[in-house]
């Protein structure tokens, strides 16, 4: 199956190629910085040899880059999956952020999955089935303290999902919002999870690989996941 995911180098994202490359899947992936992206891709191509990995650097908070990179994925056929995971966390007060605070958030994290979904989404219509991750947060659920820009725009990327699974569900296409609490990533830093505080991106990575494994008639609209010990 052609899987495409996006923010693929690291965190989530690269914990998401894994998995789905482990089942041999044709992977098409994405990020930013080219050399992250290939080593990854090296070394998925060397871990899982019965899968295909593709890759090609992209900055999807670009709307050209987006549809470059959607055209360049549809040149090998239609989209089976698509997990939208680009995305971009900086702290934040919506009262006081910097001027551009909020479109920089957004065109990373809503108008990548925006434009991506909409150039991909023909070709699933085209042959009636196909799923849809975003990767939104327990951030686009409820306001917390230095949220702000980050927070609406994955308060705005949940309400996208909500759209699109309405319109899709007619036409075969699963729609499914993905919202984790705190995970292992760089976003953390050098935070210690010696003493497994917090999620690790595998969990994310197990979810969303069995969800795109069910039976055609159902679909889980939403992936809810926490850490045991609740959020920090």
């Amino acid at each position: 199956m052609n899987v495409i995911i996006t923010g693929a180098s690291k965190g989530i994202g690269k914990a998401i190629a894994q998995t789905f490359a482990a089942a041999g899947n044709q992977l098409f992936l994405c990020a930013r910085n080219a050399a992250t992206l290939e080593a990854t891709a090296k070394e998925l191509t060397a871990a899982f040899p019965s899968s295909t990995i593709h890759w090609k650097a992209a900055d999807l908070s670009k709307k050209e880059e987006v549809q470059l990179f959607a055209d360049w994925c549809l040149s090998f056929g239609d989209a089976g999956i698509l997990i939208n995971n680009a995305g971009i966390y900086l702290p934040g007060d919506a009262s006081n952020e910097a001027d551009g605070f909020l479109e920089m958030m957004m065109n990373t994290n809503l108008y990548s999955a925006y434009h991506l979904s909409r150039k991909i989404i023909p070709s699933m219509i085209h042959k009636g089935s196909g799923h849809i991750f975003n990767i939104c947060s327990v951030a686009s659920m409820a306001a917390y303290n230095g949220g702000g820009g980050y927070s609406i725009s994955k308060f705005a990327l949940h309400g996208f999902t909500k759209n699109l699974r309405h319109e899709l569900k007619p036409k075969g296409i699963k729609v499914t919002g993905v919202y984790p609490g705190a995970v292992l990533t760089d976003s953390w830093g050098n935070f210690d999870n010696s003493n497994k505080r917090i999620m690790e991106a595998t969990d994310i990575a197990a979810m969303v690989f069995a969800a795109a494994h069910l039976s055609v008639q159902a679909v889980v609209d939403e992936i809810i996941i926490t850490p045991q010990l609740g959020e920090l």
